[in-house]
């Protein structure tokens, strides 16, 4: 009878486990399931290490890091695979609130005024700020602070509460800046005295630049990185109770402990530069050069596309500006108005921003970069397509007229093509500044050839080195192009 009794009770003790194991599994994909789909899309700004950055090793493009290690455990945990999409800081929430992503990890803090427009998780890591400021220059307390030029973040926790500190201490200017390694390099060269940076950024820093140290301001007030999510998302209950448990498995303390305890400054000169020199050492970036490389196809395949469908598009407008039907001029000529009358950034952060929200279709980087380049190089092809057709001599075209060639034959035929040989220097000259108005484009996380240099940067705590080899880059794809042009417009003059 007692054998009876244990036999039951070890099966009872089975089947309970199996069914908490079951329960769990089910648990896990709960969250999945009710959103339809398998894969969750996390936005960050990776020039932020050690919490988020590009792996640079052999060119490889991975973004890795602290959040990154936290959002693979939370995606594996509610049964998801992870997608790591990248934007400027300033740029996150937008991205969250035109729906480009499910959530955002970068280091961020939960604001009154970012809740306002998304929701958070709990906070999973505390940090605190620091002033970081030359060696030797006794800013060490907001007090010192006082009539000097301090250096923040845009968009971060660092901004708001310089401005409480601001609103205490007299005379403090702020300069707001988009990205860290800009802040270092304006300390360094002297246009700011000071800034604030979050001790963990500051750290690897300060190791990079012996002429620079960082003190911890004192704060009572809690404050740390969380997660972001669209309002009324889903997600924010099942992500806070895998981090509650990542934290009472003690996994946020090993993650911590893997990334912000090493040194990330490797490479770096040991002693301070002398003054009024760069102290400029390229073999910091010789091991990520291939990084740097691979931005180049990618340049040059958004710079073809846009050149070319910039030039079909300018030809349509400049048509409908000749053609004499009013209703056609007035729309080009309001079009060429427009675009040439409005900064090319701002038309790339709506094409890139809105069009999800007003058409439904996730267009990526590269499409909105190409899209907006093609609409706006239109509009200037256009006035200078448009000056060529009125170059050609008029009686080509009353000749063509004469002999009863249709309209659409004439400009294919005769005249578009002696029209394209006058403006081939100004298409050149259009041409090259597309390509380096490419940069533009890393501002909605297109890692072209200066967003690479710039992630390098980040990742070395170094500035000029990879801008200095990304202008490098630029001006042999310039040079390059300019050879090729002049060849061309040479074969074109002998066939004359």
């Amino acid at each position: 009878m007692n054998q009876r009794k244990v036999w039951l009770l070890t099966m009872l003790l089975v089947t309970m486990a199996l069914i908490s194991i079951i329960t769990g599994y089910s648990h896990s994909l709960k969250a999945a399931s009710s959103l339809g789909k398998d894969t969750l899309t996390m936005i960050t700004s990776p020039d932020y290490p050690p919490y988020e950055f590009y792996d640079t090793k052999q060119g490889e493009r991975q973004i890795v890091g602290f959040d990154v290690d936290i959002a693979k455990t939370l995606a594996q945990e509610l049964g998801f695979k992870l997608q790591v999409i990248e934007s400027d800081f300033n740029g996150l929430i937008p991205a969250l609130q035109a729906k480009r992503a499910d959530f955002v990890m970068a280091g961020m803090t939960p604001t009154p005024e970012r809740q306002k427009n998304v929701d958070f998780s709990i906070i999973y890591y505390q940090a605190k700020d620091t002033i970081v400021a030359p060696k030797n220059s006794n800013l060490k307390q907001t007090k010192d602070l006082a009539f000097k030029k301090v250096g923040v973040q845009l968009g971060t926790i660092q901004e708001q509460n310089a401005k409480k500190i601001a609103q205490k201490v007299t005379g403090i200017q702020l300069k707001q800046l988009n990205r860290v390694p800009e802040i270092i390099q304006e300390i360094k060269s002297g246009r700011i005295d000071a800034a604030i940076v979050e001790d963990t950024v500051a750290r690897g820093f300060a190791q990079a630049n012996p002429d620079l140290e960082f003190n911890v301001i004192p704060s009572d007030e809690v404050s740390g990185s969380a997660i972001a999510f669209p309002k009324g998302s889903g997600l924010v209950k099942p992500f806070n109770k895998v981090l509650q448990q990542m934290k009472s498995k003690k996994e946020l303390e090993k993650l911590v402990t893997k990334w912000f305890s090493q040194t990330r400054a490797t490479a770096t000169s040991s002693k301070p530069p002398a003054k009024n020199e760069l102290n400029l050492d390229f073999t910091r970036i010789i091991p990520d050069i291939p990084f740097i490389l691979k931005g180049i196809p990618l340049t040059l395949l958004f710079t073809l596309l846009s050149v070319f469908l910039g030039l079909i598009w300018g030809t349509v407008l400049s048509l409908c500006k000749i053609t004499g039907i009013k209703p056609f001029t007035w729309l080009a000529n309001a079009y060429t108005s427009v675009f040439r009358g409005t900064p090319l950034l701002l038309q790339l952060a709506l094409v890139y921003y809105a069009t999800p929200q007003l058409t439904g279709y996730d267009i990526s980087a590269l499409e909105a970069g190409v899209l907006t380049f093609t609409l706006n190089s239109g509009a200037y092809m256009s006035e200078t397509i448009r000056g060529g057709i009125q170059a050609v001599d008029k009686g080509q075209t009353e000749a063509a007229m004469s002999m009863g060639v249709p309209y659409h034959l004439m400009m294919w035929d005769i005249i578009l093509p002696q029209a394209l040989k006058n403006i081939l220097p100004a298409l050149v000259n259009e041409t090259i500044g597309l390509l380096k108005d490419s940069a533009l484009v890393s501002t909605i996380g297109v890692v072209e050839i200066l967003r690479s240099a710039q992630i390098v940067g980040a990742n070395k705590y170094i500035y000029f080195e990879p801008l200095l080899f990304a202008g490098f880059i630029y001006y042999i794809l310039v040079m390059g192009l300019t050879r090729s042009a002049s060849v061309l417009e040479r074969k074109l003059r002998q066939s004359e």
